[in-house]
Formats: C-alpha cells, sequence, structure tokens
C-alpha cells in the first residue's frame, strides 16, 4: 500500500497505524502462552469485537474504513487460561466476492465501474461494525440491514437472523441495537430513505427472538442517523439532518458518503419514543450541531437526562482515504440533555468542559442507567491525525465534580463486549470505576 508522501504537517499520535489497511488478515484459533505478568483469577468470559478488516480485494483499492469486511474476534477467559479466535463474517457480500475472485458490490466510499447495489437501492453490507450476545446467541452487525448469527464459541457464521421470519433482509437495521440487561429485550431502529416519505422504524424484540412490534414514525427529512439510547420508559434519538439522497447513490452511480448532504439549517431534533409502544412521544428542536454516538439517558424526579457527544459537523468524511484518516476532525463535546418528563421540553444543556474529540461511549450493562463511562479517542485540542494515544474515562453522573477512581468491574460469568473500535482490555483493579475530574458549566 502507498502512502501520500505529501501530507500535511499534522501530528500523527498513532504511528504505523497506516499498516493495518495494507493487512491480509488469516483466520485464527489458537491458545495465548506468552502473557506478561499473571491472568486474575476473577476474570471469566468472552470479550467480543467486530470491525472492518480486510481494505483490497483483486487489485481494489477501498477508500473508507467503513468499507472494510467485517471480521469478528473473540478474546476468552478461562480460569487462568486466554485464547484467541477470529473469523470473517460470511455475508452475501463476502460469500459472493469470494466465489468471483473481485468486488461486486459498491460500498460506503467506494465506487467503481459495474458495481452493483443490494436489489438496486441499497448496499450489501460487509457486517462491519458491532457484534453482540442476545440471548444465547451471538450477533454481528453492519449498517442498514439484519444482523448475521455466530457460533459463540468457533464465531463460524449460521446465517442472516430475521427474528423468526418476521424481518427481510431489506427491513432497515441499524448496527447499535440495545439490550436491557434486566429483560434480555433487544430494541433497535433503521431509517427507510424515502425523498417523499422518510421512515423511523422502531422496533422491540423478546429474549426469545419474537418480535413485539415494529413502528413507522415519520421523519421530516430522510437523515442518517447512527446511534440511539434508552431509558427505562423511552427510545432517544437525536436526529441530524445529514441527509441521505437516494437519487444520488442509485441513478449517478455514486457512493453513500457521495449522497449525504450536511444541512444544519434545517434544525436538530430529539426525538422520543415510548419504550413499551414504540409510539411517538415528543420531537423537541435543540440546535444546530451533529451527533454520532449518543452516551446514555436515564430518568431522575420525574426528568430525562440524556447524554450525547456533539460536534460542529458530520464525521464520515474523516474516515476517508485510507490509511491517511481524521487529518481535520471537530472536537467533541459532551453534552446533557435535561428534559422535563411531562411537558416534553428540555429545561437545560449541560456541557462537560472537556473538547479533546471523544467518542466511542460505553456504559457498564451490570449498573443501573444513571452512570456513563467513555473514553476518550483524542489528546489534542487542535485538529490531527488519529490519536490512539489518549485513553480516558469518566463519570457523567450530577454534573458535579468526582474524585479519580479505577477500576473494571466483573461479575463471573458475565460476557465482557465491545462494540466500537477498540482493541485494549487493561484489568486496573477489581472494585472500583474508572473517572477523570471533569466539571459541567450550563449553556
Amino acid at each position: 500500500m502507498s502512502v501520500l508522501n505529501n501530507r500535511p504537517s499534522i501530528d500523527d499520535h498513532a504511528p504505523r497505524l497506516e499498516r493495518l489497511f495494507s493487512l491480509n488478515p488469516s483466520e485464527l484459533s489458537y491458545p495465548i502462552e506468552e502473557i506478561t505478568g499473571e491472568v486474575p483469577d476473577f476474570l471469566g468470559g468472552t470479550y467480543y469485537l467486530n470491525g472492518p478488516a480486510r481494505f483490497a480485494r483483486a487489485g481494489l483499492q477501498y477508500r473508507h474504513w467503513l468499507d472494510g469486511d467485517g471480521m469478528v474476534c473473540a478474546l476468552r477467559f478461562e480460569r487462568g487460561h486466554v485464547g484467541f479466535t477470529n473469523r470473517f463474517v460470511r455475508s452475501h457480500k463476502f460469500v459472493a466476492e469470494e466465489t468471483a475472485g473481485h468486488p461486486l458490490f459498491r460500498t460506503f466510499g467506494t465506487a467503481f465501474e459495474a458495481d452493483q447495489l443490494k436489489r438496486g437501492m441499497a448496499l450489501e453490507s460487509p457486517v462491519n461494525v458491532s457484534v453482540y450476545p442476545y440471548g444465547r446467541r451471538l450477533l454481528a452487525f453492519g449498517e442498514q440491514g439484519l444482523p448475521w448469527a455466530l457460533d459463540p464459541l468457533t464465531l463460524e457464521t449460521r446465517g442472516v437472523f430475521t427474528f423468526g421470519a418476521r424481518l427481510n433482509e431489506i427491513s432497515p437495521f441499524a448496527a447499535h441495537p440495545k439490550v436491557d440487561p434486566a429483560t434480555g429485550e433487544l430494541f433497535n431502529f433503521g431509517v427507510a430513505f424515502s425523498a417523499t416519505q422518510p421512515m423511523l422504524h422502531v422496533y422491540r424484540c423478546g429474549a426469545h427472538a419474537q418480535l413485539r412490534y415494529r413502528k413507522r414514525l415519520r421523519l421530516d427529512y430522510p437523515c442518517s442517523v447512527h446511534d440511539f439510547s434508552l431509558s427505562p420508559r423511552y427510545a432517544v434519538f437525536y436526529l441530524s439532518p445529514y441527509v441521505l439522497d437516494m437519487q444520488v447513490l442509485i441513478q449517478e452511480g455514486r457512493t453513500l458518503l457521495e449522497a449525504l448532504r450536511w444541512e444544519p439549517e434545517r434544525g436538530i431534533q430529539l426525538r422520543l419514543v415510548w419504550r413499551d409502544s414504540g409510539e411517538e412521544a415528543a420531537t423537541i428542536p435543540i440546535g444546530q450541531r451533529y451527533c454520532l454516538h449518543l452516551i446514555n439517558c436515564f430518568e431522575a424526579d420525574h426528568r430525562l437526562m440524556v447524554d450525547v457527544i456533539e460536534y460542529d459537523r458530520p464525521l464520515y468524511d474523516q474516515y476517508q482515504v485510507v490509511p491517511d484518516l481524521f487529518t481535520a476532525v471537530s472536537a467533541g463535546q459532551p453534552v446533557r440533555f435535561v428534559v422535563d418528563m411531562k411537558r416534553h421540553e428540555v429545561l437545560a444543556r449541560w456541557e462537560l468542559d472537556y473538547r479533546l474529540a471523544p467518542d466511542f461511549p460505553s456504559i457498564d450493562r451490570g449498573e443501573s442507567h444513571n452512570r456513563t463511562v467513555m473514553s476518550g479517542c483524542s489528546a489534542s485540542r487542535r485538529p490531527a491525525a488519529v490519536d490512539g494515544s489518549s485513553s480516558i474515562n469518566w463519570c457523567m453522573q450530577t454534573g458535579k465534580k468526582r474524585p479519580p477512581a479505577t477500576c473494571i468491574r466483573h461479575r463471573r460469568g458475565n460476557t465482557l463486549e465491545a462494540n466500537r473500535s477498540s482493541s485494549v482490555i487493561r484489568v486496573i483493579r477489581k472494585q472500583g470505576r474508572s473517572c477523570v475530574r471533569s466539571s459541567m458549566r450550563r449553556t
């Protein structure tokens, strides 16, 4: 792989990261025998990771990070032993292109002569975004398509997961579902990008994979939505006007990235959906910024707290051109919206005094919904190249300062999972919780 020689003069805090995009990874399964130190006795379970892993086929080099074929990795801890397994997801795209020996399908950021769309109207998913345990199943997800079931031990692909044949392969289904740890229910959404009747599809599935409801809610515009959040009573969506023009994708033969337009003048909406019924509860105007991943939401004192990461503009253009990524990414702003649950209006907007371009937030699924932990992905206060040097955890509960502490909580038998881009596990201490001392300010 060639690297551009005339790169702009910027800081690069992740040297040699470019090499990852030139690898052709093999599928392996083996015990890890060279371990520095000791594996804690309390650590048991499996850490799953899904992400794009192959960026070239038969001479065609993919341009965008989200173009790569999905590979699931499993790092398994059991009685002081550690094992590793990795396999590609045998999606329709992967199998067809393996058989043909060359690329067939247009991807998120790469188009080529005679490329194909799924049924002439959508991308064939590389299933490269996330992986979630669901009951006794393991599901791998890509954008806007049904998940694929994998064997939790071998990672062998079992097939498309249709929730008891209630959904089909053109059902819009996002890559970041939410699984309720108390009930085992899975909630998700998808967007139908019609120019005249765009719809937000909301799903609720039982612990045994039965579809309990699928609701279709009107959208003001066909906007790209990547993530959402759950509270005890609501599903919460941050709707940014990052608008997809299907005619550009279908008729002009351009990439999905090229078909997206940022139109901040349309304004941003916080869409609240009743979790029990899937019906709309409220739509609240909240500004003109962009959100890719929500952090968390919870309810307290008749108020709904919605924690998000806001940016000045969308980020997808920063995922290219491989391997030179994130050369001008804007700083992220962790924000809390305080919503009156009776009147469904925003009472306050609070900002965490921390603008180091963080993303990839997560919560401890075994904890209550009122605590949040997030890792920063940049240590620079200005636009810079990919930064792998910062791993900052913080808690965002009341907006007040908290003393620093460190930990990874674990209960034997629980499954550890990774649903964002991450490659490192650090066991720090058995008790406590990781956080950074920060303050919130109201705006």
